[in-house]
């Protein structure tokens, strides 16, 4: 006994008529006739009172009425919960990022994908780029947050909406914290804490031309607070991103930016060909969701 058989015995017994059970079902009239009449065989007793008016269910007929709501019944929860089983994600994804202004588009994507996933526990590793990459390469981190330039061969990416505009950090005594703009004229006599990364050393390079060779360079530094401790001791002043100086409250330092801009773009990005666990592979399909 198919279900489907079931459903049409459903709607003859529902419409009382089997033409229009016929046009419910989107069959045709002797189709429906033969399969009603192919069930009574099968259970070897009649199912309907047949009159010229209407058609009614004999007490067998009514017998089976209510076995088959109640079988009907069943496989549509079954169904329901294979695919609620399907659909259960368990497990984590671990991703890394710098501090960048990115990181509101990304908690954007989380929240999204936090709605949909619960039970998916998401690890944030705050790091330098290379950093990152070298955990991602490791399997450590699956999702990578950078700002560009990277190199994305073995990558997959979705370019991220906006900019990471380049500022310098200064005491509020300072006076260049007078200055709306920074150029690079008001830097080249200025102890400098420049960024790690060497791509971004060159992005720097670019913006100060002949003159980087010539900077005063006092610290090096991979995150921004520390560096920011040191401009608050007028040790130097960090060049760095503004996603990085968001929560630093203006008394202790504040942040002019560079003239002319240098900004860049963020690119959230994953390995290429390689096995994920269906949490990653979900949080992707929320990457490139939020893309579409």
């Amino acid at each position: 006994m198919e279900i489907r058989i079931l459903k049409y015995f459903l709607t003859v017994a529902r419409e009382q008529n089997v033409t229009r059970a016929a046009e419910a079902l989107h069959i045709t009239q002797p189709t429906l006739s033969r399969q009603i009449a192919a069930l009574e065989e099968e259970l070897g007793t009649p199912l309907f009172k047949r009159n010229n008016k209407k058609i009614t269910l004999t007490k067998e007929g009514i017998l089976l009425k209510r076995r088959a709501l109640e079988i009907l019944e069943l496989e549509e929860k079954t169904v329901e919960e294979i695919q609620s089983c399907r659909e259960l994600v368990e497990g984590s994804v671990t991703i890394g990022c710098g501090e960048y202004e990115a990181i509101e588009t990304l908690a954007e994507i989380c929240a999204s994908f936090r709605s949909k996933y619960p039970k998916v526990q998401l690890h944030l590793h705050t790091a330098t780029a290379d950093v990152v990459r070298n955990r991602m390469t490791q399997g450590l981190v699956d999702i990578g947050l950078f700002m560009e330039p990277i190199s994305t061969e073995g990558l997959d990416y979705v370019r991220l909406p906006g900019q990471e505009t380049w500022v310098v950090s200064m005491r509020p005594d300072d006076l260049l914290a007078q200055k709306t703009q920074i150029t690079k004229e008001d830097l080249l006599d200025k102890p400098l804490i420049l960024p790690e990364r060497p791509n971004i050393q060159s992005e720097l390079a670019n913006w100060f031309g002949k003159d980087y060779e010539h900077l005063n360079v006092a610290f090096v530094s991979n995150l921004h607070t520390n560096a920011a401790i040191m401009a608050k001791h007028s040790l130097g002043y960090p060049i760095t991103v503004r996603g990085t100086i968001r929560f630093w409250k203006e008394d202790a330092l504040v942040h002019r930016e560079l003239f002319p801009k240098l900004s860049m773009p963020t690119v959230i990005v994953w390995r290429r060909n390689i096995p994920y666990s269906q949490a990653v592979l979900k949080f992707i399909e929320e990457i490139n969701a939020f893309q579409a």
